[in-house]
């Protein structure tokens, strides 16, 4: 089936039929090839059949697992000497104009072979005819369906796995290739390094028999004939494969120092253009992975092991990492880059001591209690982790960030784990990279298992906004990664519980006392109130709903298939509302209950559910059940469906909480500031000589970007008096929210003389310029509209593919 779908307008379709198999653990074995810009190797897929059709049993039932904390240095396995077939023959010069090589030299006949239908499932999307049921035993062959874009797909195989020696250490059935997958698989915790030590000697074992198999727009379907059911179906395939240039899970660039790089970037296609995988957030699996580049690279990935590189020839290094906490595909992250790491120039003991890693044998495990997820070794099980409030950390970036990096980043993390652990307790991952990115990345953070991505924009100026979106990405952590959405359309319960905990991390960090960081909170509402207004008056209605399938959200088709709602949507990536209306539904909810009984039980939650998927009403349910009956005050699962979750616009709650609240102290020294530059903005160019100079007083960073918001709604400024504001605060120095603010402003009432400071901002502050190009061609100006375009000529190869395909409709 290909289905043809608009980038502008559509939903996501997820292909994998989950529901009748599930990948449990990936291997990939990869090489990076800047000249050619493709990543080319094998992965090789280890499956479970899916919990809806296999047949019970204690070694194979579907539970939702959390993750192991090993710091340890991976053992790498001994070679196998299995006479492996040679995968790596394939020039990487492939001919990337044809859409895929089907087999050996065949060319792509999808949509002309019989083999696919269009039809939809109304609860989503079907796969191709040749999937069937696992318990009906017809003529059709099974179809095994994986999430696949933008990929040369060359061969799929069987694995031999009966062939690597010593594999019948641990399997009743060494002949029976399936049987011996189900119980690598099902290997208990303690033997997690011995699992991926199989898993890797499984990986190499020669193949014995390749799989037919099809390709489209969307997905890979592989089968084996003669098979008709997913019990039957080979349990580990080896998939032969390239990516290509203009693939859209990664992207291929310069760094700041101009040196050459390539990363995932949070495609809204997720990982399928840099593997075939299961999409479906259900689809939770481990991974293990080598990557060879050329020795001057940096291999930075999701992996709970600091990797450190083995020369393998001259000009060439592996990378290897591992993860045994299953998560979904999506979640997985790599960067290669000529990063550099930052390290502080001067480390003190007690640093080491706060950040030791504790291995799972040296730790001491507590089943007490214990947690909602499968067995295996759990930082919430284990007591050292448990008290470590700084886990191990490191930074990367270009060179030339790197004293940026040390003076604004590197001291803000410490103090920020350690807030995040004083609010929510255990750190879900053992370990955290935290790279800068280049330029081009098209948000200001993201975060991913043990990889942090940060924007250049946020070493810019004061180290607050460096250090609320440090918070943000740190709460991820717990929100977003450990508890995952089981229905992506709900993207606020990751999005609005790190907007939320950001503010409370970041007051935290900064040991502001008590009154001080409740003021900082209420600015900062003020400030996304302000915001969701705008987002609400200029957004279409049906994109401000947070819950948008309704009592229908978590449903998949028999088959485990299903589409996200606007997934594809250009606009989606720009859109606040699931930060910010999720943001105040929990700010509504903090203080019906009081912050000691909310985060209390938020603590609780995250011990409940870490480790699982869950969908709105999992949280609402438990919160109200925590909450004696009389201090409820008609709060229902029901009522905050459809005031919060199921409604467009400003929830009412929200509207009455706002008319009726007085303004905080920081606010109102902005209101008076405010006054101020107006009438310095109406006094006549000579003055009198009596009339009295205003005294203006020093604001924060979150005041200041209050300041200009205001000022942006005065209908003339004069030079003179943009002149001045630029010159009391520094504005061209401070950091990139400042600064964008500052730009509307210039860019509003045509002061030509801070257009350089527009320039630069389009340039350096990529993730958050496309607003500013909007202003310069709506101002109708033929300056400003050149202004637009000369910039846009010089950063498009570089820019985001998405946001220049934006920007271009914009100015063409």
């Amino acid at each position: 089936m290909d289905i043809k779908l608009d980038p502008s307008r559509d939903d996501l379709p997820l292909m994998a039929n989950t529901s009748h198999i599930l990948v449990k653990h990936y291997v990939l074995d990869l090489d990076v090839d800047f000249e050619s810009q493709i990543i080319e190797g094998t992965i090789v897929l280890f499956f479970e059949s899916g919990n809806k059709f296999k047949k019970q049993s204690s070694s194979t039932e579907e539970t939702y697992p959390s993750e192991s904390n090993e710091a340890c240095k991976f053992r790498m396995p001994e070679p196998c000497h299995i006479p492996v077939t040679n995968t790596r023959t394939v020039s990487s010069k492939v001919g990337y104009n044809d859409f895929v090589i089907c087999g050996k030299g065949e060319k792509d006949t999808s949509g002309k072979d019989g083999n696919h239908d269009n039809q939809e499932q109304a609860s989503g999307i079907s796969s191709s005819k040749y999937c069937c049921d696992t318990g009906n035993h017809g003529s059709e062959d099974f179809l095994l369906v994986l999430d696949c874009c933008d990929l040369s797909v060359l061969k799929v195989e069987e694995v031999d796995v009966a062939a690597v020696p010593g594999i019948e250490k641990f399997t009743r059935s060494p002949k029976l290739r399936n049987q011996i997958v189900r119980e690598l698989v099902a290997l208990p915790a303690d033997r997690w390094r011995e699992q991926l030590d199989y898993y890797a000697c499984c990986s190499q074992a020669p193949g014995c028999g390749e799989l037919l198999f099809d390709i489209d727009t969307w997905s890979l379907q592989i089968r084996k004939t003669g098979v008709q059911t997913a019990t039957d179906f080979p349990h580990a395939i080896r998939i032969q494969y390239t990516t290509k240039p203009q693939g859209r899970s990664v992207t291929w660039t310069s760094d700041q120092s101009g040196r050459p790089c390539v990363y995932t970037m949070g495609s809204p296609i997720n990982n399928r253009a840099l593997f075939p995988c299961q999409e479906p957030p259900v689809a939770m699996s481990t991974w293990q992975a080598t990557v060879r580049a050329a020795a001057s690279f940096v291999v930075l990935m999701s992996g709970e092991n600091s990797a450190k590189p083995t020369q393998l020839r001259e000009g060439c290094s592996s990378w290897h990492y591992y993860v045994t906490m299953p998560m979904p595909a999506s979640t997985f992250t790599i960067a290669v880059g000529s990063w550099t790491e930052v390290k502080p120039e001067i480390c003190s003991s007690n640093d080491l001591a706060t950040e030791r890693s504790f291995s799972p044998f040296e730790a001491d495990f507590r089943y007490v209690g214990g947690c909602g997820h499968m067995e295996y070794p759990c930082r919430f099980q284990n007591a050292s982790a448990t008290t470590q409030e700084i886990i191990p950390h490191r930074v990367f970036a270009p060179v030339c960030l790197k004293g940026a990096c040390q003076e604004t980043l590197l001291p803000l993390i410490p103090p920020c784990l350690s807030a995040a652990h004083s609010v929510l307790g255990t750190h879900p991952f053992s370990r955290l990279d935290v790279l800068i990115v280049p330029a081009n990345f098209p948000s200001l953070g993201m975060a991913s298992p043990h990889l942090v991505f940060l924007s250049q924009s946020t070493l810019t100026g004061m180290s607050q906004f460096c250090g609320t979106r440090l918070c943000h990405e740190i709460a991820h952590a717990w929100f977003g990664l450990a508890i995952g959405a089981r229905d992506w359309t709900e993207e606020w319960l990751s999005e609005g519980f790190a907007t939320h905990l950001e503010d409370v991390f970041w007051a935290k960090a900064q040991q502001l006392a008590p009154h001080d960081a409740q003021e900082q909170r209420e600015l900062r509402a003020c400030l996304r109130w302000r915001r969701l207004q705008d987002e609400v008056r200029n957004s279409p209605e049906d994109m401000q709903v947070l819950r948008p399938n309704k009592e229908k959200t978590g449903h998949v088709s028999d088959s485990g298939s299903s589409v996200i709602k606007h997934g594809l949507n250009p606009d989606k990536v720009f859109m606040q509302v699931h930060y910010l209306k999720g943001y105040f539904l929990l700010r509504f909810l903090a203080r019906r209950l009081g912050d000691d009984t909310y985060f209390s039980f938020l603590r609780k939650f995250v011990h409940t559910f870490h480790g699982q998927l869950i969908l709105s009403q999992d949280f609402l349910q438990m919160l109200l059940e925590s909450i004696p009956e009389e201090r409820r005050l008609e709060l229902s699962v029901e009522n905050i469906f459809q005031d919060w979750l199921e409604s467009s616009g400003i929830p009412q709650p929200l509207q009455r909480e706002r008319l009726a609240g007085a303004e905080c102290g920081l606010v109102r020294q902005v209101s008076a500031e405010v006054a101020k530059w107006v009438r310095v903005n109406r006094r006549p160019r000579k003055r009198k000589r009596k009339e009295t100079e205003e005294v203006l007083e020093k604001l924060l960073p979150d005041q200041l970007v209050l300041l200009l918001e205001h000022l942006l709604e005065q209908r003339t400024m004069n030079p003179r008096t943009l002149q001045r504001l630029e010159r009391t605060y520094h504005l061209s120095e401070q950091d990139a929210e400042v600064r964008h603010r500052w730009c509307e402003l210039v860019v509003k009432h045509k002061y030509t003389e801070a257009y350089r400071n527009v320039e630069r901002f389009l340039q350096e502050d990529q993730a958050m310029g496309i607003y500013l190009y909007g202003e310069l061609m709506v101002s109708e100006d033929a300056r400003q509209q050149h202004l637009a375009r000369r910039c846009f000529e010089l950063s498009k190869e570089q820019m985001d593919r998405s946001s220049a395909e934006v920007v271009a409709e914009m100015l063409y």
